[in-house]
């Protein structure tokens, strides 16, 4: 069997916790931050886990994220 290619932009996107889990970013801070309060804005540059229904297929196109 071949080696397993990483999808580069999944790659770029995610990054693994020590304990195996999957990190992504939040969305919603690019634009449009007036109307916003400064305890949202501060809550959305905290990266969060991945839900457990999307892991599966990000592990998918990680093939380094056992």
């Amino acid at each position: 069997m071949t080696k397993l290619k990483t999808k580069k932009s999944a790659a770029k996107r995610f990054k693994l916790t020590g304990t195996g889990k999957i990190k992504r970013r939040r969305a919603f801070l690019s634009h449009i931050l007036t109307k916003k309060s400064p305890k949202k804005k501060r809550q959305l540059g905290q990266d969060v886990i991945l839900d457990p229904s999307n892991a599966k297929a990000v592990r998918r196109m990680i093939p380094f994220a056992k």
